[in-house]
């Protein structure tokens, strides 16, 4: 392309860039020049195309955290939007699970943060009800959310993306960003397709988020930690084990939920996932390793302090990954005539983790906000879920930024 000019460029055509995209020239600045740019030669590849594709219903999360907020309002929406545009999905429900009376103390808080949340039919259960729903799993209680669901979300981020051209918005694959500069008064982005002028950028680059701000020359107190999540899929004699969602009470040091069971919308049962730290911004498996990427985790103080903090569920992950028999005890936990003969090798995903220079994993959003650019330095799980809620809230923090330099 040649050079061309914007109000508003989006960088990064995942499932929130796309949300955010629909719905600023929609609903903010309809007479608006706006443009997505994605680095692939398809939307939605990466966190969107790579997830367990799960509606969550909002109980994990702090009542007054932005996952909170973002998750059960976005869920509705999401819902609605799936309904008027004919998506498919479906509320198979979810059970989770505590293995033994140590971990009843964090089901009830759990419980309780849900409750706080709004979620809607929310019920604590004994084994008994918890047979009912799930014949196979084992555990002395659980919490049943028959309202979360599954879904294929890159069909979601395709319909943003729809309702975006339909608008007017144009959607430029194939062009990652290597450079942006500022020449009179306006952001000059080099892409590989060529140059496009702006007025105003939107950060939604996902694994690369913090390398976009740094070329813009914030100054921001993360960095991106590709962290890999590993999955076996169950053989197709085996998928009358799962009927719905089957999760454990997680471990609140850490951000991630523990390997649980995902029924897919498209027909098959994920087991999974752990969490390794990953060494390619897009390591799907254990061979990708990008020295340069590696170096920038390595050479980072926040990852050694982080380190620090994690290193035993650190190695406990590495054991898990590069050894099937440890990962199937931890599934036995949840189901326990699960073996290795009813696991088949299947997908992954990379999670871009922002950690914080003291150490700290970011459990939840973060979005900065400056007059020519906001930027979503972290966007983790319940992104997808929420990305209606997000959207609309990144296209506010923009409409009060760059609506009087429009």
């Amino acid at each position: 392309m040649d050079s061309t000019e914007y109000d508003v460029v989006i960088i990064g055509g995942g499932i929130i860039g796309l949300s955010t995209a629909m719905q600023l020239l929609r609903d903010k600045f309809p007479g608006w020049k706006i443009a997505v740019v994605e680095k692939d030669e398809e939307l939605a590849t990466h966190q969107t195309g790579h997830n367990s594709g799960v509606i969550h219903s909002g109980i994990y999360y702090r009542p007054d955290s932005h996952k909170a907020q973002f998750c059960v309002a976005g869920k509705q929406r999401l819902l609605q939007f799936c309904d008027e545009n004919e998506i498919e999905y479906e509320k198979c429900g979810k059970v989770i699970v505590a293995s033994d009376e140590s971990e009843l103390g964090r089901l009830d808080d759990l419980y309780e943060r849900g409750v706080a949340n709004g979620v809607q039919g929310l019920e604590k259960i004994g084994p008994e009800r918890l047979k009912e729903i799930e014949p196979h799993v084992s555990g002395v209680a659980a919490l049943w959310a028959p309202t979360t669901g599954i879904i294929d979300y890159r069909k979601v981020a395709m319909a943003y993306a729809m309702h975006f051209q339909q608008a007017g918005g144009d959607i430029f694959t194939g062009s990652p960003v290597n450079a942006i500069t500022k020449s009179h008064g306006e952001l000059l982005l080099e892409t590989d397709r060529g140059a496009i002028r702006t007025k105003h950028v939107i950060n939604c680059a996902g694994l690369y988020a913090d390398r976009v701000a740094t070329m813009m020359s914030e100054q921001i107190d993360v960095r991106i930690i590709p962290f890999r999540g590993e999955y076996y899929t169950l053989r197709d004699e085996s998928h009358h084990l799962v009927s719905g969602l089957i999760y454990p009470v997680p471990d609140p040091r850490f951000p991630f939920l523990g390997v649980h069971y995902t029924r897919n919308i498209k027909g098959y049962v994920e087991a999974g996932p752990n969490a390794v730290l990953a060494f390619s911004r897009e390591g799907y498996r254990k061979s990708n390793v990008d020295l340069s990427e590696s170096w920038a985790t390595m050479s980072y103080g926040g990852f050694w302090k982080m380190t620090r903090k994690h290193w035993k569920t650190g190695i406990s992950e590495m054991n898990r990954s590069y050894r099937k028999s440890v990962f199937v005890n931890d599934l036995q936990k949840l189901i326990p005539e699960i073996s290795a003969a009813d696991l088949a090798s299947g997908g992954s995903g990379v999670r871009a983790q922002a950690v914080d220079t003291r150490g700290f994993i970011l459990d939840d959003f973060r979005i900065i906000r400056g007059r020519e650019a906001v930027h979503v330095l972290n966007a983790p799980s319940p992104g997808a879920t929420s990305s209606l809620a997000i959207g609309e809230h990144i296209a506010g923090l923009a409409a009060e930024s760059f609506g009087e330099h429009g």
